[in-house]
């Protein structure tokens, strides 16, 4: 395959990200073999027509729950304390297989049709999302979630679907998905460690989400989570680590030592909207040479799974952060969203650039609207101004998914239908009791 003549953002791994005009993209099978100036068309294979359109690495959504869309606008205006305890956490005691595959196959469509290729994914009956991502042609990283509460079978059964998972497809990958430190004894994370040692996986969960938590953690166990992540060895097996609001100033050296295996997510919007008073500090964990990713947490709280919005949130907050403008510049912006992401997907070297070698997954963007001009700067337009709808075409391992703003796998109108259909059965609240009660 070859997209023909079109403009492609590179970026660098350190320095200002460009934008290289008038470039050919050739494509072997699922990876890229070279990015040329245009010329007359090379043998045979698909052309896609690149003239006038934008490409650039497929977006990675670092940390999500996808088939949490289900729950769309269902806990607004909430404190996070209600947020779980009112509403989520309640609602999850309905969730059976039928109904998570439904919810994945719908966040898959929202994602891809936004161009995001990859999506690191925290969640129950995580087979179930794993059929909607290879039904959908997008990739996924997927941790089935446990707590301490289910028990040594429940979570014994996590790890086995982390397993099967594992080697189910090429463009599944799995890790072990501990909830969070408050809701994971020490034992059971310990072992979670030992196991991810054991059988070279990582370990995705949530820690230090608020600053609130992590004094709550200090309280009660004398130490942060991100302390209690150390003298569990989850840092040293390896960690995507959600949100990080509340790691402090002591946690970073920890951190450091286990830079080499520890990336963080950081989902600006939620922490805007749940009134949590801090975002992830990303300069200071920079500084101690930890990757950091963006995500959008699941749409119960971020209510769209539109990367986009989350990168334009992770610059203003940052900015905002530090009392600094010249923070958190563009070219910054967009390598966290890129090659950072790519990281928290643990896949720094195959995702997250368009390069010769790496994996083929590229959305084609068309920046000709209202919103985007006059076109001064393309890098500014990427953090800025461009929707998922600027989106035309889109490729995951080099299969066309997205083709003139159309899904070519999944029936859209069939997928949302579907949705529609069942949506109630999860915010029928009905049945009393909850999955867990939130009390860092």
């Amino acid at each position: 395959m070859l997209i023909q003549n079109v403009d492609v953002l590179v970026v660098p791994e350190a320095g200002e990200c460009t934008v290289e005009t008038a470039q050919d993209i050739h494509l072997d099978d699922t990876r890229i073999t070279a990015v040329v100036p245009t010329g007359n068309r090379p043998g045979a294979g698909e052309v896609i027509d690149g003239r006038g359109l934008l490409a650039v690495p497929g977006l990675i959504n670092s940390h999500t729950h996808s088939p949490m869309v289900l729950m769309r606008g269902a806990a607004e205006d909430l404190s996070i304390d209600d947020w779980f305890n009112r509403r989520i956490w309640p609602m999850e005691v309905n969730l059976t297989p039928e109904r998570v595959r439904a919810g994945a196959r719908l966040a898959c469509a929202e994602m891809l049709l936004g161009g995001v290729t990859t999506f690191v994914d925290h969640y129950f009956h995580a087979d179930q999302i794993a059929q909607a991502a290879i039904e959908s042609g997008i990739r996924a990283d997927l941790a089935p979630t446990y707590f301490s509460s289910l028990g040594a079978e429940g979570i014994d059964a996590a790890i086995a679907t982390t397993r099967e998972l594992a080697t189910l497809h090429p463009r599944i990958t799995a890790g072990l998905g501990p909830h969070a430190t408050y809701t994971v004894s020490d034992d059971d994370l310990r072992r979670t460690a030992d196991v991810a040692r054991a059988d070279g996986l990582r370990i995705h969960l949530h820690a230090a989400e608020s600053d609130d938590q992590t004094q709550a953690s200090l309280d009660k166990h004398q130490a942060t989570p991100i302390e209690i992540l150390d003298r569990t060895g989850v840092l040293d097996a390896g960690a995507l680590i959600a949100h990080g609001c509340g790691i402090r100033a002591a946690d970073l050296p920890i951190l450091e030592r286990h830079a080499g295996r520890t990336t963080v997510a950081t989902c600006p919007k939620v922490y805007l909207k749940l009134a949590m008073g801090e975002v992830t500090p990303i300069k200071q964990l920079q500084a101690a040479k930890i990757r950091v990713g963006i995500g959008t947490d699941g749409a119960a709280v971020h209510n769209t799974l539109d990367v986009w919005e989350a990168i334009r949130l992770v610059a203003l907050t940052q900015k905002h952060r530090e009392d600094d403008a010249e923070w958190m510049t563009l070219s910054d912006t967009i390598r966290l969203a890129t090659r950072g992401s790519a990281a928290a997907a643990n896949q720094p070297d195959t995702l997250g650039a368009l390069e010769p070698g790496r994996q083929a997954d590229i959305a084609l963007l068309d920046l000709s609207g209202p919103h985007n001009q006059p076109l001064h700067d393309p890098r500014a337009a990427l953090v800025y101004s461009v929707r998922p709808s600027d989106v035309t075409t889109v490729l995951v391992a080099g299969q066309v998914v997205v083709r003139d703003r159309q899904l070519t796998t999944l029936d859209l109108a069939e997928t949302l239908a579907e949705a529609r259909a069942i949506a109630h059965t999860l915010t029928d609240l009905s049945r009393g009791g909850a999955v867990q009660h939130y009390n860092p």
